[in-house]
């Protein structure tokens, strides 16, 4: 059983505890080297992390003899650009979520990867992740029989203070993000959905921008329809008052009620019975999907995060903003153009 040598490119805040630390205490994974473009922020991760060395340069990680596969933990505008590169270098890779600004750029990065004969992998770690195995086991084992529908909610309250003049956060700049909260956060349910169901065959949403605190959508609301016949719906607000988020499958003899962004328990409903049942997650959220693909590399299984699964999930995501995004370009246009 080899060790798989990974570089990382990228190593902000996702890669403090979610991440970085799987792929040195993995099985047979070991982190050799990190790259930021803030070479002493690099270097303080390395000397933290007890990696062995930095760079503030990734072709010194995308060259590197000694590095077997990537891991690009970069804001998801620069995601298509460094997995063309990875590819072109002959490394396999793993990116961080959503895996692309649009369809186009998903494409463009299986497209490259499979010339190449370089495995690609995304990072919707929930997929692998105890606590979603077991709402999966549940589906799978028929507690609340056929399943009829699912109901996705997710309400956030806006940031306390107004953002600084030209300080928008990343995840809500469209250009850098790809869009707001919604399209940075609310692609991990639809991805598990996903998991659980298969492709998503049927899109009807609205999107909007209700707050005005950023350009990009803060509200939405989404029906869906499954091949497999299940059925959707889902309501995000990030302008509300209060912060709620959970998800329920409805079955033809029960509910499965529980949380994508929160560790609580999952809760079965049959009837007037209820049944909590405790899903602590592990410190490294990561780590689990990270020793999937470790275990892949190694000839031994598959990991359940592939550039195809997640071209799928971003393909939904698009559906949903399409009608946003149309708008939005056009309110654009009308400015700009000429009096």
């Amino acid at each position: 059983m080899k060790t798989v040598r990974w570089g990382m490119i990228g190593c902000g805040d996702v890669a403090e505890v979610k991440s970085g630390p799987g792929f040195y205490r993995a099985r047979h994974s070991t982190l050799v080297a990190v790259m930021r473009r803030n070479g002493a922020l690099a270097a303080d991760y390395a000397r933290r992390h007890g990696v062995p060395r930095w760079h503030d340069d990734a072709d010194a990680i995308l060259r590197a003899p000694d590095i077997d596969a990537v891991y690009i933990a970069t804001h998801t505008d620069t995601h298509c650009d460094y997995v063309l590169r990875a590819a072109a270098a002959g490394k396999a890779v793993y990116v961080e979520k959503p895996m692309g600004m649009d369809t186009n750029e998903c494409s463009a990065m299986i497209d490259a990867c499979r010339a190449a004969a370089v495995p690609l992998w995304v990072g919707y770690y929930r997929r692998a992740l105890p606590r979603f195995l077991a709402v999966r086991d549940l589906v799978a084992n028929g507690a609340i029989g056929e399943v009829r529908m699912v109901l996705m909610r997710h309400f956030q309250r806006p940031p306390e203070a107004p953002f600084a003049e030209g300080g928008v956060p990343w995840r809500v700049d469209p250009r850098r993000s790809g869009g707001g909260f919604f399209f940075e956060g609310a692609c991990h349910t639809l991805d598990f959905m996903d998991f659980l169901f298969g492709p998503v065959d049927t899109v009807r949403a609205v999107a909007g921008n209700q707050a005005g605190a950023y350009r990009a959508e803060d509200v939405v609301a989404a029906s869906l329809r499954f091949a497999s016949g299940v059925h959707g719906s889902g309501a995000w607000c990030y302008a509300a008052d209060v912060d709620d988020e959970y998800n329920d499958i409805v079955g033809e003899r029960g509910r499965i009620r529980f949380s994508t962004t929160r560790p609580v328990p999952i809760r079965v409903e049959r009837g007037d019975t209820r049944e909590d049942l405790p899903a602590p997650d592990p410190p490294h959220v990561h780590q689990p999907l990270i020793q999937t693909i470790v275990d892949e590399l190694n000839g031994e299984g598959r990991c359940p995060s592939t550039g195809e699964s997640a071209a799928r999930t971003a393909a939904v995501m698009q559906a949903i903003l399409r009608d946003f995004h149309d708008a939005s370009a056009q309110r654009v246009g009308a400015r700009s153009a000429p009096a």
